[in-house]
């Protein structure tokens, strides 16, 4: 089994890169290959709305960067961690360019992304946590993924790299979080038959 995690923070070694490690230090140890991705530190810019990704359907943005690459890693692993900093309440700048492209790549590709694992922490110095939480797991709502849970919402709090370590309640809640992502790992290995995709139904209210 494969896990890779993304990281939206610039730092590479920060309180995002701290989260993403509790969460995957226990499947490590049971063997799962982790990866980690480091977004936040890359020139990477939002979405055109040109939708030819849904025209193409070649698992590709038509901005020709990194974002396609890492489209390819989501497709292949079994998990997918997203983790972001708090700016002004909110995703990263980067992270959210990168999230905006590979999710809709992947809706418009026959849902690359459906019944993977997928979880979302933040780390965050004092307020907003909640709110980043909220929208980095509409990704992984919208996408159909199976979303594991932790004993609290999956914030860690610090400010200086390393300081998230001392949030005691933040660690048990990221390595909880890790717990439950494998076990949920290891049940989709089950022969059990997953729900037929359905067909997306849009409905516009402006008549």
């Amino acid at each position: 089994m494969k896990v890779v995690a993304f990281n939206g923070s610039p730092r590479g070694n920060g309180n995002t890169y701290t989260a993403i490690e509790l969460v995957t230090e226990n499947m490590v140890k049971a063997g799962v290959e982790v990866e980690i991705v480091h977004v936040g530190n890359q020139l990477i810019r939002g979405c055109l709305a040109c939708n030819q990704c849904a025209r193409n359907r070649d698992e590709r943005c038509v901005i020709d960067d990194e974002v396609n690459e890492w489209i390819q890693k989501m497709k292949e692993a079994d998990g997918i961690l997203i983790g972001s900093p708090v700016h002004y309440s909110a995703i990263a700048g980067t992270m959210k360019s990168f999230l905006d492209r590979a999710f809709y790549v992947s809706g418009n590709n026959g849902s690359l992304l459906r019944h993977k694992v997928g979880a979302a922490v933040v780390a965050v110095r004092r307020s907003g946590g909640i709110p980043t939480l909220n929208q980095l797991n509409n990704f992984l709502n919208y996408s159909e993924m199976m979303m594991p849970t932790s004993n609290y919402w999956h914030v860690i709090h610090g400010t200086k790299p390393g300081d998230a370590l001392e949030d005691a309640e933040g660690v048990q809640i990221m390595r909880v979080l890790g717990e439950n992502f494998l076990y949920m790992l290891q049940m989709n290995t089950s022969d059990l038959k997953a729900p037929d995709k359905q067909r997306k139904v849009f409905t516009n209210f402006i008549r």
